[in-house]
């Protein structure tokens, strides 16, 4: 699958070298990348992932935006506050809504965002596969992205529609509420017990 990262920090060089490791072909791009070379990649490639701060998503140029209309976006971000301590929204939206109102012609798909960046290197601790939630409301694009997570080594599971982002963003903030503000560590993460 071609597949296209913008965002090129933590998030963004684990997950596209990852994808590339498992033998996609991956470009990747940043806000700081010259429009045009970031607006043919978006439309080269069959799924975009969005891995950069939340607030950046607005600014993205409207011939991205144009670019990524009919494809697949994966929206890796959280609204965080500026110290990463709380969310800027919930409850009534999430962010994943709020990016596809930003991206209103390309199938948002919301995942990888309940995942700290180390966690995302093997998709598991301790032999234990870190739960990844994916929610959308495009069930075919739910489904490719579920399966590109348990290609990655993730319990990856269909979390429903987008707004169930509303309840995915907040379980990130907290993660890292255990791992910054209780001294957990970032080598933690979510799994999902069966009986």
């Amino acid at each position: 699958m071609k597949i296209n990262v913008i965002g090129t920090g933590n998030v963004g060089s684990v997950l596209a070298r990852r994808f590339g490791e498992a033998g996609h072909q991956v470009t990747t791009a940043n806000t700081a990348t010259a429009v045009d070379r970031s607006a043919r990649q978006a439309a080269e490639a069959e799924l975009t992932v969005l891995a950069v701060p939340f607030g950046a998503v607005a600014e993205l140029a409207d011939e991205v935006k144009a670019a990524l209309a009919g494809r697949i976006v994966v929206d890796v971000t959280n609204p965080l506050a500026a110290d990463f301590m709380s969310l800027t929204v919930g409850h009534t939206t999430s962010g994943a809504e709020q990016v596809a109102e930003a991206l209103p012609d390309a199938t948002v798909v919301k995942a990888f965002n309940t995942v700290m960046a180390g966690g995302m290197e093997t998709g598991s601790f301790g032999g234990t596969r870190l739960l990844l939630p994916v929610a959308g409301d495009d069930r075919t694009a739910v489904k490719t992205v579920v399966e590109l997570g348990a290609e990655l080594g993730f319990d990856a599971v269909d979390a429903g529609p987008l707004t169930n982002a509303r309840y995915l963003e907040p379980a990130v903030e907290l993660l890292i509420q255990l791992a910054f503000g209780q001294g957990l560590g970032a080598g933690i993460g979510f799994a999902l017990a069966r009986a």
